[in-house]
């Protein structure tokens, strides 16, 4: 299939008059100003009263809505190409959706009594308000050609209560959007909203105890200076769709609230772009750009950098790997009896083992390797979990056992740290060992980070991406499996779905994944060579 078009490739393409008012918002947001509605990039006034619309050919939902909140363009395609393949989940997308599912049932279950509209049936909704159910799940409303299907709508002294569920641990800014949508589609309909909430976890619930498992935030004073606005935003939505592709900038809506899925048809492939610039950031990256620097090298002489980003433009400038004099002593702790960990780890957002909060992570599996002492070979230990038992007093004496000998462990970033401190709580027979066993670790991210860069890091020290251009034969390209993500998935799925997977796949993806966790403390033993060779 021929590579689609992308838009604003360059990254300095400027704005057409009518966008002024977009590039006037971005700038306010990064400004630190409160964030405005996606009408002023329409130039639409705020001001006007509400108004029911004319049938047009396009119908919003709620998460249409939010998508053209966040950038027209993005609304556009996903209307228009509805069928891309940027829209398709992935394997971890699709967890989080079956995740947030799981989520939504169990906060029904707060509710006795409550009732499921069936095919989001918006005549069903009002034969149940009529009947005075005493909760109403998925109930649908269309008005302003917008659906709306509340997650759960109670009835109150006056009115009813608005309940939208997230499977997140707090509630957030951008959950506001989809609440004002709900609350405008409803009043249309001539149901008075006297309150509503956020339903979301509670990162101080523990299995096996989930009676504490939701918090409710009330957002009614907050979603307030959003619903005058919504009117107008849904109108402005609705006529830009009838129209061609939106031409709007690549700025922070590309990456804020949510990360745009259609990202490479707009942003530049270019390894020198300013996004490329060590630890930048979404809001330091995009406020560069709306002062013209949109490249690397666009940046002015005096711009104030850190070490790290100095060092990064110098080998760019330079075209060759730049070492520095003290990598010999950060080396030093390594010369040693010295083993690599590497732990995968679930994450689920309804806890599953005991002590476990709400999207905490668990590891279970991990690859060692130790060096034998004679200059060259290693063993090798692993261990990847089976069932959905808690795994983790076997992972941990397992662990233990295979690294007792090490006079230090290496690991790349402090992740393995956090989670074998975790470990401690979870597994206190072997406290004692697993605190010796933390005192072990060396961390060689920062060695790497703060002594060597090749122009190729682009910009990054995750171990994929320095692997590669400091050891050229070694990749993660072989491997079915090339992401912690994607590995946390396949692994919850193994353990707590294992009996709807046949037999043959249950044992392909157990492969793939010890193949992926091994190739991860192996590329730390082949990073280490090569940095001992560049001292």
């Amino acid at each position: 299939m021929a590579r689609r078009r992308r838009d604003c490739r360059s990254g300095d393409c400027g704005p057409l008059p009518h966008l002024v008012p977009l590039v006037t918002h971005l700038r306010n947001t990064l400004a630190g100003q409160r964030k405005t509605c996606c009408l002023e990039s329409v130039g639409i006034a705020l001001s006007h009263p509400a108004r029911r619309l004319e049938p047009m050919p396009h119908r919003l939902s709620k998460s249409r809505y939010t998508a053209g909140v966040q950038c027209h363009k993005l609304l556009w395609w996903k209307v228009h190409d509805a069928n891309a393949v940027e829209l398709e989940p992935d394997k971890v997308l699709q967890d989080r959706f079956n995740q947030g599912t799981q989520v939504g049932e169990l906060a029904r279950t707060r509710f006795p009594g409550g009732v499921l509209v069936e095919g989001r049936s918006v005549d069903r909704t009002r034969t149940l308000i009529d009947g005075g159910a005493p909760a109403i799940f998925e109930a649908s409303f269309q008005a302003d050609n917008t659906f709306v299907a509340v997650d759960i709508l109670t009835p109150t002294d006056g009115g009813f209560h608005l309940t939208e569920v997230k499977s997140a641990s707090s509630q957030e800014e951008k959950h506001l959007p989809d609440v004002a949508v709900q609350m405008h589609v409803l009043k249309e309909s001539g149901i008075k909203i006297t309150s509503a909430t956020v339903m979301h976890l509670n990162k101080e619930c523990h299995y096996p105890d989930l009676s504490n498992l939701f918090q409710r935030t009330d957002v009614t004073e907050a979603v307030q200076p959003l619903l005058g606005k919504v009117g107008w935003e849904i109108e402005a939505q609705l006529r830009m769709l009838e129209g061609p592709l939106p031409d709007i900038p690549i700025g922070l809506q590309c990456h804020e609230p949510y990360a745009c899925p259609f990202m490479e048809r707009c942003w530049p492939e270019d390894p020198g772009h300013i996004m490329r610039l060590y630890n930048i950031g979404p809001k330091k990256g995009c406020n560069f750009m709306l002062t013209g620097v949109n490249r690397i090298a666009d940046l002015p002489a005096d711009q104030k950098l850190n070490v790290t980003q100095k060092r990064q433009i110098k080998a760019m400038q330079e075209n060759r790997i730049i070492v520095e004099p003290g990598l010999k002593q950060a080396l030093q702790v390594f010369d040693c009896r010295l083993g690599f960990l590497d732990f995968e780890t679930i994450q689920r957002a309804v806890p599953v083992w005991p002590g476990m909060a709400p999207w905490e992570q668990a590891p279970a599996q991990f690859s060692y390797h130790e060096s034998n002492g004679d200059g060259g070979t290693y063993k090798h230990a692993e261990y990847l979990a089976e069932g959905p038992k808690d795994c983790r007093p076997e992972l941990a004496q397992r662990m233990v056992d295979a690294t007792r000998d090490a006079e230090k462990v290496a690991t790349y970033s402090g992740f393995e740290k956090t989670r074998i401190r975790g470990l401690q709580k979870a597994v206190p027979q072997l406290k004692t060992e697993l605190e010796a066993l933390e005192s072990k670790l060396v961390d060689l991210l920062p060695v790497v980070r703060e002594n060597v860069y090749h122009p190729d890091f682009l910009g990054s020290f995750s171990l994929k991406y320095v692997l590669n251009p400091l050891v050229p034969d070694l990749t993660y390209s072989d491997l079915v499996i090339v992401d912690g993500l994607v590995a946390s998935v396949e692994i919850a799925r193994l353990l707590f779905v294992a009996g709807k997977i046949p037999r043959q796949e249950h044992e392909r993806v157990r492969h793939d994944l010890l193949n992926y966790c091994e190739r991860d403390t192996w590329a730390m033993v082949r990073v280490l060579e090569k940095l001992r060779s560049l001292q």
